[in-house]
């Protein structure tokens, strides 16, 4: 078990209040940082230099939710929510007498291109196209520039994280009203503005053959404590399940976590009127993330929920 001080950045957020209790119940020292109810606030680059001075983990989970309409003002809020956060960190770090040994910064499966052929990983990934994409690529610049020569730096390029809370909190209602079926891509008119934006979802996988790599919480925080045992990893390490499925194969397995013996398919102009309803974007469950773990296997570690069918019902299970 490591031991030593943990910063962590984006306390407040899905992955930083399980990770800060989970350290903190294995009797670590932990400081947060966070807009509101942390023990640091973002502007407090003082505050933050001092945390981290001594620390043995830097952890940055801050951003904000991309679960919304890609808007000018809330594209660039994605963007400056991630980069000053993770500046602030950096900043914090380059100043240091006694560095942190290692920094694991937030990223995301996202940035890899819309994969039907092939899974993608950390050696032979290709990076997308469009607005996700330059976040995923901005952010992980902002975490690798410059030089911190006594710090080992991770992006951890995660999946689409099952816990309690997060993303099945709403797929638990949907499914419940019967609307827990598999989304279907299909033809939708795209404007000038949103294809200039890189916000225009193109039509991909039919029928719900979209990949959709996925991991449970408690694996994420495993895979932390892994990283910090291992000093050989570095770098972009994907962060997912070894058992990736298709949308067709999730929306089937929510259903019988949950006990739903129907679900219709939902085709896209239903989900793109939805989503207009419910201020999200459909690119994320219609953009199709093939990832693998290959750093993570090839460094020894083990899931301990490398199923989906046991993820879900321990997720689900959780938040009753």
């Amino acid at each position: 078990m490591s031991t030593g001080r943990v910063v962590v950045g984006g306390s407040t957020g899905f992955m930083g209040q399980y990770l800060t209790e989970r350290l903190r119940g294995q009797g670590r020292e932990v400081v947060t940082v966070s807009r509101a109810g942390a023990d640091l606030a973002w502007t407090d680059q003082a505050g933050i230099d001092a945390a981290v001075e001594g620390s043995a983990l830097v952890l940055g989970l801050a951003g904000k939710s991309v679960n919304c309409r890609y808007t000018p003002a809330n594209r660039a809020e994605i963007f400056r929510s991630r980069l000053d956060t993770t500046a602030a960190l950096r900043t914090a770090i380059a100043r240091a007498s006694a560095p942190p040994a290692l920094w694991i910064n937030s990223s995301t499966a996202t940035i890899y291109r819309h994969a039907e052929d092939r899974p993608m990983t950390e050696a032979d990934g290709e990076l997308g196209s469009g607005f996700s994409v330059e976040v995923a690529k901005a952010w992980e610049w902002e975490l690798f520039t410059g030089a911190l020569p006594g710090t080992r730096r991770v992006a951890l390029r995660s999946a689409i994280v099952l816990g309690d809370g997060g993303v099945l909190g709403p797929l638990r209602t949907l499914a419940r009203l019967g609307l827990g079926g598999p989304q279907y891509d299909g033809r939708w008119p795209v404007s000038r503005a949103r294809r200039e934006a890189g916000t225009a979802h193109r039509f991909g996988a039919r029928r719900g053959r979209q990949r959709f790599s996925w991991i449970h919480l408690e694996d994420v925080a495993r895979i932390v404590e892994f990283l910090e045992q291992t000093p050989a990893l570095e770098g972009p390490v994907n962060a997912a399940s070894p058992n990736p499925v298709d949308n067709v194969a999730f929306m089937a397995a929510v259903r019988r976590a949950l006990g739903v013996r129907f679900g219709p398919p939902t085709p896209r102009w239903m989900l793109e009127l939805g989503a207009i309803g419910i201020r999200t974007e459909t690119e994320l469950v219609l953009k199709s993330r093939w990832v693998l773990p290959e750093k993570l296997r090839a460094a020894g570690f083990t899931f301990r929920h490398p199923d989906l069918d046991e993820a879900l019902r321990s997720s689900f299970a959780a938040s009753t």
